[in-house]
């Protein structure tokens, strides 16, 4: 299985143990790579389709496999016992929906303040079908000055495609047209609940 290597400015984590269980688990389910991350010490990855439970444990594998550090937001319920702390230990941060709160000052912020991060978002936000993505991650890769990086978890061919890193222009909907372009073809595990 071929795993496209790391540059040296991608904040890793894990060592050879969890790299070897991450492609294993690759491999035994059928996916493969294409494309490779860019070696870039800060940017946005956004990760669509997101219409199934599975596309979280096929991310982690992923993440194990190239070995590289992520930080997550997530639904708060994900976060509850028993699997609360592993999902943090994983980069997880829970999010309340019900609660108001500008979260992309604080992801901003966060990327003022860290030497390497990587955050990744799905920009649906939900496993339904939705009509129009979040934005969030638009306005925080623009408001950090760093580039938004687009991951295909294409189902119809077990490929995780990853893109070249976008960067914004502030031109907001023809930016997020011209990013959608990348996912166009990718089956969903549960194609009606994906749209672009």
């Amino acid at each position: 299985m071929h795993v496209p290597p790391l540059g040296p400015a991608v904040p890793r984590r894990g060592n050879s143990v969890s790299r070897f269980i991450g492609r294993g688990a690759m491999q035994l389910a059928g996916w493969k790579f294409e494309g490779s991350p860019p070696n870039e010490p800060k940017f946005v990855i956004i990760v669509a389709p997101h219409t199934s439970n599975w596309d979280f444990p096929l991310g982690i594998a992923a993440l194990f496999a190239l070995g590289f550090r992520v930080t997550f937001l997530g639904k708060h319920t994900i976060f509850k016992w028993p699997f609360g702390s592993v999902v943090r230990w994983l980069g997880g941060i829970p999010v309340v929906r019900t609660v108001s709160r500008d979260r992309v000052a604080e992801a901003v912020a966060a990327f003022d303040s860290s030497s390497q991060l990587i955050l990744a978002i799905a920009p649906e936000g939900t496993r339904k079908l939705v009509p129009r993505w979040k934005t969030g991650f638009y306005h925080t890769a623009h408001g950090a000055g760093v580039p938004i990086v687009p991951i295909a978890f294409d189902f119809g061919r077990k490929v995780i495609r990853i893109g070249d890193p976008f960067h914004t222009t502030g031109d907001e909907e023809g930016d997020i047209v011209r990013i959608k372009e990348f996912f166009r073809g990718a089956i969903a595990r549960h194609p009606e609940n994906f749209a672009l």
